[in-house]
């Protein structure tokens, strides 16, 4: 309240119930008050934690008069009690799926962990500022050298530079206009780009948000039905060139959302060194496989990029909103966002030593995102999370095994990664019944997709909650529909 001292805005109230609970009046409560909160939201906290390994995907309600209500629901004048507003958030923790839940193998599954929480809470309560290294020089220490690490794992220069962006499609949008900027210049009207046909969405999205015309986005062929083609790139590139057009970046998949399919890298390095076009491989799904033999054996080439997207909220569990992107020349994202401006005169900094964010992206104001990455890492160790990435690719070479002997499944080949597609003997309405029966049932999701003009069904490992017992559970139901489906 407006000139009230220090000490009564402090003040808390108890609820009229039999339980105290705080009631805030001061922004900055008093260390009792803090506690109260700290322990009463940590009961919450320890309560998803600690059941979300055995908890179901599907089969909450959907919360419809609930969405309704909030909907319509505004803020109080005065403060509400903890424990009832808390209450509002387990309700809302009650409906909708559970994606975090170790059953979820549909998409691309997030499961979150606890320790990038943590950090996420002391980075928003300290609030360090990190756009500019010269605030806290050691808070961007911090977030840079966790992302030399990232570069160092994929074998880039030391000129290179990594960024914790808030996504896939942000990482796939800043790359190609550092693409655009350096290819293209101001003629982005001339500027193409050439994708695969199973290319992520966020990247033709990217490149119009970037300037490039839709019709200037070059959905090539696939050799295989999978995996990009580099001779129609090739083709492709040649044609662009010969009618005055600017190709800025050929865009290569690291494990494709549809069938975690990785494209010939090597091959298409080759043809962008050729051509002088930017390489840029989008691995948001598949990229940290790089971290296990396996996964590095398959992704060979990357580290021939110009520039790769990462989503550590994918393949390292942690929660949504946590993506990266890897930069083989820092210059090159320098020249294209870098900007001055007279309220900035008093900040100065040494780019070779500590970078602006701000200037090698395009955001001024940023969270300190370093630090959710940082102390998972520190916390488990990167042996842990190379366990986890190992049994993923584990878990999905059994499952194909297991489903490729069934006779009524036709089994779309051994998978590249952790994703494995098939289908049930039958057209499109036998896939989408199969799909619903095991659904059904709860304990884990599927999900489908089109390729080759037909619905394919998807089972993809990924969460760090998933085990052997819950493919199992996901390999019964699905012999059990295919099994007992009329197909006829």
């Amino acid at each position: 309240m407006v000139g009230a001292d220090r000490e009564d805005d402090a003040e808390v109230s108890a609820t009229d119930g039999p339980t105290d609970s705080v009631r805030l009046r001061a922004f900055d409560p008093p260390g009792e008050q803090t506690d109260a909160l700290l322990d009463e939201v940590g009961d919450l906290v320890a309560q998803l934690v600690t059941t979300a390994a055995d908890r179901d995907v599907l089969g909450l309600p959907r919360g419809q008069e609930l969405t309704t209500h909030l909907l319509d629901q505004r803020p109080p004048e005065g403060p509400e009690e903890l424990t009832a507003t808390l209450e509002q958030v387990r309700e809302v923790l009650a409906t909708g799926i559970d994606n975090a839940a170790a059953g979820e193998l549909a998409y691309i599954p997030g499961s979150g962990l606890l320790t990038a929480a943590l950090g996420d809470l002391v980075a928003a309560v300290a609030n360090r500022y990190t756009g500019m290294s010269g605030f806290t020089p050691a808070a961007v220490a911090l977030e840079q050298g966790v992302l030399r690490w990232l570069t160092e794992a994929f074998e880039l220069p030391e000129r290179s530079q990594g960024l914790l962006l808030s996504g896939g499609s942000n990482a796939n949008l800043t790359a190609i206009v550092a693409a655009r900027e350096k290819h293209a210049g101001d003629r982005a009207d001339l500027a193409t780009v050439y994708v695969g046909e199973h290319a992520h969405a966020s990247v033709r999205k990217a490149a119009r948000i970037a300037g490039v015309t839709g019709d200037h986005v070059r959905v090539c062929s696939s050799a295989d039905g999978l995996r990009l083609d580099p001779e129609a790139v090739r083709v492709a590139i040649k044609q662009d060139v010969a009618d005055g057009l600017r190709p800025i970046a050929i865009i290569g998949a690291a494990g494709t959302t549809n069938a975690g399919a990785i494209d010939p890298l090597p091959q298409l390095a080759d043809l962008a060194q050729q051509l002088g076009v930017w390489f840029h491989v989008d691995a948001a799904y598949g990229g940290f496989f790089q971290l296990t033999e396996r996964g590095r054996a398959r992704l060979t080439g990357i580290e021939r990029a110009d520039s790769i997207t990462l989503d550590p909220h994918k393949s390292l569990f942690l929660p949504f909103g946590t993506g990266a992107l890897l930069v083989r020349e820092r210059d090159d994202l320098a020249h294209a966002f870098a900007e001055t401006a007279d309220y900035l005169r008093d900040h100065s900094d040494d780019l070779d030593v500590l970078p602006d964010f701000s200037a090698i992206t395009p955001e001024l104001t940023r969270e300190w995102r370093g630090l959710r990455l940082w102390l998972p890492l520190q916390l488990h160790g990167v042996a842990a999370f190379r366990d986890a990435l190992d049994g993923a690719l584990d878990l999905a070479e059994h499952a194909w095994r297991v489903l490729d002997e069934d006779p009524n499944l036709e089994v779309l080949g051994a998978p590249d990664l952790s994703i494995v597609t098939f289908r049930v003997r039958g057209g499109d309405a036998a896939q989408d019944a199969v799909l619903r029966r095991v659904n059904a049932d709860g304990r884990v999701r599927l999900s489908s997709t089109v390729m080759g003009g037909r619905v394919v069904l998807r089972l993809a490992v990924l969460s760090h909650r998933t085990t052997a017992e819950t493919v199992t559970v996901a390999l019964e139901l699905i012999r059990a529909a295919a099994r007992h489906l009329d197909v006829g």
